[in-house]
């Protein structure tokens, strides 16, 4: 049996998107609270067979359902209409070159500038508690356990940064780069004599009723016939080195609980490494914003110029541009982070993606694409249409 939970699932996911591919019962659990009657309806001699024919109906009447409902097909316009509405950026405020070209690796760093830029609201989601740090602290209905539990987390992680029981590890590097149509050509050297690689972008087709442009992220980047030296950079960043000993330490103590803190605090502390980079990236290394002066407050929020988009996140949401990621900052060699078969990294507690540096930049999702851009995308990439379906299957706006 398969039992699906956590607060991006529903009821509606698992039933068009998990039960049709797996033979075997499938049940949405709504919360953990919920998953030992699950499971003693699945374990029963008696109950079983009814349970999981019942849940499979139930899923089979939600797909029928949405099915008559046309939800699986979006407004979208044609790839060319969309390319004609792209974002025009000033070329005069295109960033100066970085301090360096190429990568730079951080093999161990110091975990101490790490721990007052945690966001610890997230920490907070991860254990269920709904609510803003630090005024989570004082919440009438959450506020005794948060604050609890904000004090234990606290304690073992200053036994983690003292100890030096984790090692942060990054790169980061910046290239020459030019867009080209929707994807970003990245170059060789400052010559742009020789093409590195390509990024490959993808842009929003909603039929949007007003003026605003249907984004990509390489309309962020200086279009090749502009004669503009512009620039990508990249970077991955990682604090689980060291975690899985720890975790196994607790576990070998049944301290499961220390065990499920040490991987939440090992994500903040990764996620706090990569606002800390590009914090760097923005005032140092690429230098575009050397007078930038902000609060941990105003950075969580993003009160910066630029944006660090993640492949599989909604701006880039292909998962397989990690490859080129990886490859670009030799990533395993320079921080020991590797790539599973469905481009997860490993450790999980990493972080990676794209720097860019124009202030027209911003965050947005890509949303549902129509075929033609899936047939056109997958051409780009050299990649088969159906593979291309595949790794792209939340973001179609058809059915296959």
């Amino acid at each position: 049996p398969l039992l699906i939970g956590g607060a991006t699932t529903s009821v509606a996911h698992t039933a068009v998107k998990i039960d049709p591919e797996y033979d075997k019962p499938v049940v949405h659990v709504l919360d953990a609270s919920r998953a030992v009657g699950v499971v003693n309806q699945l374990l029963g001699d008696t109950t079983r067979a009814h349970f999981a024919a019942g849940k499979k109906d139930e899923y089979r009447k939600l797909r029928e359902a949405r099915e008559a409902a046309g939800s699986g097909e979006a407004k979208l316009m044609p790839l060319v209409a969309a390319r004609s509405r792209r974002e025009k950026i000033d070329l005069a405020k295109v960033a100066p070159a970085p301090s360096f070209l190429g990568t730079k690796i951080f093999d161990d760093y110091p975990l101490e500038d790490l721990v007052e830029r945690i966001d610890w609201t997230p920490f907070f989601q991860a254990w269920e508690l709904r609510g803003v740090y630090p005024k989570i602290l004082e919440d009438p209905v959450v506020g005794e356990q948060a604050s609890s539990l904000y004090k234990e987390a606290r304690e073992l992680l200053d036994t983690l940064v003292k100890g030096k029981r984790l090692k942060a590890r990054g790169v980061i590097g910046f290239f020459p780069a030019a867009a080209v149509g929707d994807d970003i050509r990245v170059f060789t050297d400052a010559t742009r004599s020789n093409e590195r690689t390509m990024l490959h972008c993808l842009r929003q087709q909603a039929d949007k009723t007003d003026s605003r442009p249907n984004f990509c992220l390489a309309d962020f980047v200086a279009p090749v016939d502009a004669n503009v030296a512009d620039h990508v950079g990249a970077f991955i960043v990682t604090a689980g080195d060291g975690l899985d000993v720890i975790v196994d330490e607790f576990e070998k103590a049944h301290d499961d609980y220390r065990a499920i803190m040490a991987k939440a605090l090992a994500d903040r502390l990764a996620e706090a490494f990569a606002e800390r980079m590009h914090e760097r990236v923005r005032r140092e290394f690429w230098g575009y914003a050397t007078d930038e002066h902000l609060s941990n407050e105003e950075i969580i929020k993003e009160g910066y110029r630029g944006i660090r988009p993640a492949p599989g996140y909604p701006a880039c949401p292909d998962h397989t541009e990690k490859r080129t990621l990886f490859d670009i900052l030799d990533g395993e060699n320079a921080t020991g982070v590797t790539l599973t078969e469905s481009f997860a990294m490993w450790p999980a507690s990493s972080v990676s993606g794209w720097y860019f540096s124009h202030p027209q930049s911003h965050y947005f999702g890509v949303g549902k694409i129509a075929r033609d851009q899936v047939e056109d995308y997958a051409k780009r990439k050299g990649m088969k249409v159906a593979d291309a379906e595949r790794w792209l299957s939340p973001n179609l706006g058809y059915r296959t």
